[in-house]
Order: structure tokens, then sequence, then C-alpha cells
């Protein structure tokens, strides 16, 4: 691609490698009100959100995440850190997976570890599953790269102005066949460790 393809890579690079999460310690060890929750990830995933107007987390939301039994009721109106977790977890997994397979599978994991006395902890488990994440950074740089790559040997035939679309359209292609391979893995694994009944 030659609509200054090194410079949207180098940009996107650098956006990746930004990356970051809410640390367990930016969240109050006090119950919240659901508005105090709202502001929280509001504030704390503000730079995960495509549009300055798009909503992180609703109170409709929160109260659909109880009722679906994503998210376990909160104490007296008031919200937990650990629910907060739950919520952090609950807003990544919405965009690829259906609120059933979020369900099936957040409840084992609330079961046993939210407000438990298990060595390990809701905090713990959200610390580890960041910490792994964050260490993908340089090989989903590498594998963006190679996408870029790929893309741009594509449609080495064609020679008018359709070929730098062309060629965009094809790593969008590229890349989000990555995510319906990974969200097909996703639910084959969820359905062979949670038959549905």
């Amino acid at each position: 691609m030659t609509i200054d393809s090194n410079d949207i890579l180098n940009s996107i690079l650098n956006s990746i490698s930004r990356i970051d999460y809410i640390h367990s310690t930016e969240i109050p060890n006090m119950n919240l009100y659901m508005d105090q929750v709202t502001t929280l990830m509001e504030e704390g995933l503000s730079s995960t959100k495509r549009y300055d107007d798009d909503k992180i987390l609703t109170k409709t939301m929160i109260n659909n995440y109880t009722k679906n039994n994503l998210l376990p009721p909160p104490d007296k109106k008031k919200y937990s850190k650990e629910h907060v977790l739950v919520l952090i977890f609950i807003y990544y997994f919405k965009n690829i997976l259906s609120i059933k397979d979020i369900e099936t599978l957040l409840k084992p994991i609330t079961e046993k570890y939210f407000h438990t006395d298990e060595n390990l902890s809701m905090t713990d488990i959200y610390e580890e599953i960041c910490s792994v994440q964050k260490s993908r950074i340089d090989s989903l740089q590498e594998e963006l790269k190679t996408a870029f790559a790929r893309s741009e040997n594509s449609f080495s035939k064609v020679y008018d102005g359709d070929k730098e679309q062309l060629q965009l359209f094809s790593l969008l292609c590229d890349l989000s066949f990555d995510v319906y391979v990974k969200k097909q893995i996703i639910e084959k694994l969820l359905d062979e460790v949670h038959p549905q009944e």
C-alpha cells in the first residue's frame, strides 16, 4: 500500500505498544455505588473507545449483566473491587462472545473465587491474566507487520488506483479472519468444557 503505509503501520505499532489495562491497585478497596463504578470504568478504559461519545459501561448494562448472571449481585447497591474486575472481563469479552458464552466462561471463576477465602483471589486472577496478555505485545506487533507485508504483496496484477483500496481490504480481511478463527476456537473450547444441556 502506498498510502503512507509505513506511517500507518508505525502509528498502529506505536499505539499497540501503549496498550495498558486498569491495574488492580487503581481500583479502590471499598465498595462503590453504581455511578462511581461507571466513572471508574469510563476513566480507566477510555483509551479503548473508538469514538469520544462511546460509552464503556452504563447503569443499564450493569443491571443486565447482573440479571443475566454474568455479574454477582451488589451488596446493598454497592459494588466491590471484585465486581469491577468482573466488569472489566465482561467489557473485553462482550465484543466477541455472546452473553451466554460469557456466563459459561465466568461462572466457574466467580463461583469459586468471588468473595471467598480461596488462596487465589479475583485480584490475583486478574493480574495474572493482564500480565500474560501484556507479555504478548511484541508478538502481536510482529503478527501485524506480517499481515501488512502480506497485504502489500496482494493484488500484484492490479495497476490502477484500485490497488491501494484492494490491499487495504486484504489487510482488514486478514485481521478479521484471525478474530473469526479465534472466536470459533473459544466457542469450541467452551462447548467442550461446558456442554450445553
